[in-house]
């Protein structure tokens, strides 16, 4: 593979994964026009759904041989893995609520050690010196990127519950994404996660939503946040993904957590001390250290 291609899928996993960094502080620049969490939860999938309904027209209308559509089956297991994204978007969308973007996001990134857990939990992989340290590496980079070794400085408890548990759900979300119907299309599986998503975010606002439905959502930040958290990362990191490979794509998609923060420093005008840029860094350096490879090649 040249050098040029490589480049081509790091710009696509990077783009992608910056859109999603900027996901969060849309999310509260609609908090302080006060729209819900459920109006911003509904208004997302309901134009992800649309708008990944017309990329599988376009996709098979653009196809030179038959497309193979998912079995009854592979939609189910899709639509069942798919209820863990729409926790993830319900759970983040409720962190940030309480706490600011750039703690949230932090929190977010705990999936890297609850992956590794989760490995070793179901697939008896017990994790390796290397990812060890890098799980230590981030859990103390978290330390200080929440700024929580400050006596003086309190977070919301409600905050973080939601920030880790969108972290535990986010991490069932990559781990079945990467092993149900993988024969089908990318646009296809996206589809029907976002189908059983849509499961838990319909139920959420049913039991949430104790005001009259702001129709306003959807001509505004339900469009953005549709775009930059549902359609165009899948797509861009689906596509770069085969050319980096898992280990460089990976690393190049630990941009979605300094983006983040600095949407939320420019665009929030929250404070971020340097203890908390000093852990930010500390976590991207685990996230690289994880995913190097010391072997010798001949």
């Amino acid at each position: 593979m040249t050098g040029k291609s490589i480049l081509k899928g790091v710009f696509l996993v990077g783009l992608g994964a910056s859109s999603y960094g900027m996901l969060a502080t849309f999310v509260k620049l609609a908090y302080r026009e006060h729209y819900t969490t459920a109006e911003v939860t509904l208004s997302q999938f309901a134009y992800g759904i649309l708008g990944m309904v017309l990329i599988n027209a376009f996709q098979k209308y653009k196809s030179q041989k038959p497309v193979e559509k998912a079995s009854p089956k592979n939609i189910f297991h899709l639509m069942l893995a798919g209820t863990s994204l729409g926790m993830t978007s319900v759970f983040y969308y409720l962190c940030v609520k309480y706490i600011n973007v750039s703690i949230a996001i932090v929190l977010l990134m705990q999936t890297v050690w609850m992956g590794v857990l989760l490995e070793w939990i179901l697939e008896k992989r017990k994790p390796s010196l290397q990812k060890t340290l890098s799980v230590g590496l981030v859990l103390w980079g978290t330390l200080w990127a929440t700024n929580i070794l400050h006596s003086e400085f309190t977070l919301d408890w409600r905050g973080m519950l939601f920030g880790m548990l969108a972290a535990a759900s986010f991490t069932t979300t990559m781990f079945t994404a990467n092993r149900v119907a993988l024969g089908i299309s990318s646009a296809q599986r996206s589809l029907y996660m976002l189908l059983g998503g849509a499961v838990i975010v319909i139920g959420f606002a049913l039991a949430t939503q104790n005001t009259p439905f702001q129709w306003g959502i959807f001509f505004k930040w339900g469009i953005v946040l549709a775009l930059f958290g549902t359609i165009i990362p899948p797509l861009l990191m689906n596509a770069g993904f085969p050319i980096t490979g898992i280990g460089l794509g990976s690393i190049v998609s630990a941009l979605e957590l300094p983006v983040s923060v600095f949407m939320a420093f420019f665009i929030l005008d929250e404070s971020v001390v340097q203890q908390q840029w000093l852990g930010i860094v500390l976590i991207l350096l685990a996230i690289i250290f994880m995913n190097i490879s010391f072997k010798k090649t001949s």
